[in-house]
């Protein structure tokens, strides 16, 4: 019996203000509240709380067939917490239906994963903590930042105890075969559910693309697409950013209106279900074993960690960030820490991208900065912030001992 399997990725980055270099501000300092409760603000009146109302109708509506799936960056709870409770709130209704899971990612939304086994690690671990903290959910389903994924990202996980990951379903990992199965990592149990990029992006970019062949999408041709896969599937997996509703397809694209109507016309098949994706690994064996020999992502048109880690600026940043987290382990400030994990976050790095054409157009929409070297210079200072903040705090203690 093939099954939808629907999850959405929701975050929110701490976003820096303009930070002069040798600037003696501290803690929250760095951050911009003013931006963070604005965007967040701005996002939740057009998509987190109308499709989070839409999905619980949803759910309602057909007695707990229609089923979805979320991961919430711990950076984005603490904001909802802060700035948009009721933001929160309607993810805790939703969670009680029983009809959604929260998976589990890092708590920063970083690239620890690359870097860092003992801080991927940790931020796993507090992530867990918090969603079942909200949630009332242990995860055993793992979702790294923007699905970055190879063979040894899968030992780290599978040691953590996870029974499954999601992955890009990249063609040149895939080779001959389809994203519509479950695979196994190569020497390991742990489960592997690739994204079908073709039909989700159907929805996620191409939906109010007028230019597109297949404009206006309805609901009744994207399910033909769907059952068409009838007796060659075992799950199709639609991966997204949860702003597809609302916010990237505006409201007047007739977004809403098609999430409204996808569950009847793709329950009318009656082999056809919607499934989370702990009950996928639960009722589906693995297709095969799948390798991912090489590092990918459900970024650009290449698939893999350019967007973040693809010019000397990223890197450098990235080889900054993480020397100076060798500095921190050795002291005990859990304020310094607690910064230097915020600038972990992925977008800091996405902003230093400098893509062009179609790929670039997409960075720039989501940069707060007038470019990727400003974005660079100014998580640079940052940096410098936190490094003094270290050597004060550690001339403050020499003092007292003195």
């Amino acid at each position: 019996m093939p099954s939808v399997c629907f999850y959405f990725q929701v975050h929110q980055p701490y976003r820096l203000r303009n930070v002069a270099p040798f600037s003696e501000a501290e803690g929250s300092d760095l951050f911009c509240d003013t931006a963070n409760s604005g965007i967040l603000w701005k996002v939740a009146r057009k998509c987190y709380l109308p499709t989070n109302n839409k999905i619980l109708e949803l759910i309602k509506r057909f007695d707990g067939r229609f089923k979805v799936s979320y991961s919430l960056s711990g950076v984005a709870i603490e904001q909802m917490k802060q700035f948009a409770p009721d933001v929160l709130d309607s993810f805790v209704k939703l969670a009680d239906t029983g009809c959604v899971e929260f998976l589990a990612e890092t708590y920063y939304h970083s690239l620890a994963a690359l870097r860092d086994r003992d801080e991927f690690a940790d931020q796993v671990k507090a992530h867990g903590e918090l969603i079942s903290e909200y949630f009332g959910q242990s995860p055993r389903v793992f979702r790294n930042t923007e699905l970055i994924y190879n063979d040894q990202i899968g030992e780290l996980v599978d040691d953590l105890g996870f029974r499954a990951i999601m992955a890009e379903g990249a063609d040149d990992i895939l080779g001959e075969r389809t994203p519509n199965f479950v695979y196994k990592h190569p020497h390991r149990e742990l489960r592997i559910l690739p994204k079908n990029y073709k039909l989700s992006d159907d929805i996620a970019f191409r939906f109010s693309n007028q230019g597109w062949e297949e404009h206006p999408l309805t609901t009744g041709k994207f399910a033909r697409w769907l059952h068409a896969h009838s007796g060659n599937a075992q799950v199709i997996n639609l991966f997204m950013d949860y702003e597809t509703f609302g916010e990237h397809q505006w409201e007047a694209t007739g977004i809403f209106s098609f999430l409204d109507a996808l569950p009847h016309d793709v329950l009318t098949a009656p082999d056809w279900q919607f499934q989370m994706p702990s009950e996928v690994v639960r009722d589906v064996q693995p297709a095969g074993e799948l390798s991912y020999w090489r590092t990918t992502s459900w970024a650009d048109q290449e698939r893999d960690i350019t967007a973040w880690l693809g010019n000397r600026m990223q890197r450098e940043a990235f080889d900054a960030l993480h020397e100076l987290g060798g500095h921190l382990r050795r002291r005990n400030n859990p304020a310094a820490l607690s910064l230097w994990r915020k600038l972990q976050t992925s977008d800091h790095f996405y902003y230093m991208c400098t893509k062009w054409f179609a790929d670039g157009d997409v960075h720039a929409y989501f940069s707060p900065y007038e470019g990727p070297y400003d974005a660079f210079i100014n998580f640079m200072n940052a940096l410098d912030e936190i490094r003094q903040q270290i050597l004060s705090t550690s001339a403050r203690l020499q003092g007292v001992h003195s």
